[in-house]
């Protein structure tokens, strides 16, 4: 064999290889057009959305300050929920992940319930729960003066039932997943099962970690329907960026489009820069 067919480490037939091409990357061509009408059907709407946006209006429609005040709303509610559910939510996805108890499957099966949970339905819930009359709520209202509902706190609790499945969810699989070798050593060496999972199991999780944060913040900073049920729609304290393009959609259709070309371009910047930098397959932080 000559030298020219040989591998850069004498392998033979890697030039070969290269111009037949890897088998595992080709693509089975029936896979093709159902791929194709994915990418159109998932498409087509954001482009419907750029086509009708009125472009020379844009300035002036954005200069609305209740736009500006439902922004800082959404963005500030969805950080919180998300910071929320980060100390929370990571805990439990380790418990759900590692621990052996009776009820695990159920319990598991109830803390992601408001996947699949409407969230009208979840709102209701909350006013149930957390109400001035709800079976908590009515405590917190008489012994501490504290009021949930319809206020910016009401917003973060409604945005936090319902992303806190997608962290939980995320992360549990990571935990699963993860190597337990190197937590087996570590406890060899003598170090304690907190500082155990604080300096080996969390940086092991750090990527999916930050998936599930992402996924997490994207669901709050969209959530609807568990908003304007537990916390209404309030200009400046429980109006967020999916309110007001509900409620721009009646009175402005352009307004609403503009909104809603705003909190896209805000999903989008967000989701690309990390995406590009964490959420790739293999990425490490």
């Amino acid at each position: 064999m000559s030298s020219r067919e040989a591998g850069p480490a004498g392998a033979p037939g890697t030039r070969s290889r290269r111009r037949i091409g890897d088998p595992t990357r080709r693509t089975p061509w029936p896979l093709v057009p159902p791929a194709a009408v994915a990418v159109v059907f998932l498409l087509l709407p954001l482009a419907g959305l750029l086509v009708r946006t009125p472009w020379a209006d844009l300035p002036r429609l954005l200069a609305d300050p209740a736009a500006w005040a439902a922004l800082r709303v959404s963005l500030t509610t969805a950080t919180v929920a998300t910071a929320i559910s980060l100390v929370v939510g990571v805990p439990l996805a380790w418990v759900l992940a590692r621990a052996r108890f009776p009820g695990r499957r159920l319990l598991r099966a109830l803390v992601t319930l408001p996947l699949v949970l409407p969230p009208v339905v979840g709102g209701v819930a909350l006013l149930f729960a957390l109400g001035r009359r709800g079976v908590v709520g009515q405590y917190l209202d008489q012994w501490f003066g504290i009021t949930l509902p319809f206020t910016t706190a009401g917003v973060v609790l409604a945005e936090t039932f319902v992303a806190m499945p997608f962290l939980i969810v995320t992360v549990e699989g990571a935990f699963r997943s993860s190597d337990l070798g190197l937590e087996e050593t570590a406890a060899t060496l003598g170090s304690r099962p907190f500082a155990t999972f604080r300096r080996v199991t969390l940086p092991l999780v750090a990527p999916s970690l930050l998936a599930g944060a992402v996924l997490c913040w994207a669901r709050a900073l969209g959530e609807f329907g568990a908003t304007i049920t537990f916390a209404g729609n309030l200009p400046g304290v429980t109006q967020t960026m999916p309110l007001a393009v509900y409620q721009a959609l009646e009175r402005d259709p352009q307004a609403a489009i503009a909104l809603s070309l705003v909190l896209l371009a805000v999903s989008i910047t967000v989701l690309v820069l990390l995406r590009e930098r964490w959420l790739r397959p293999g990425a490490a932080l």
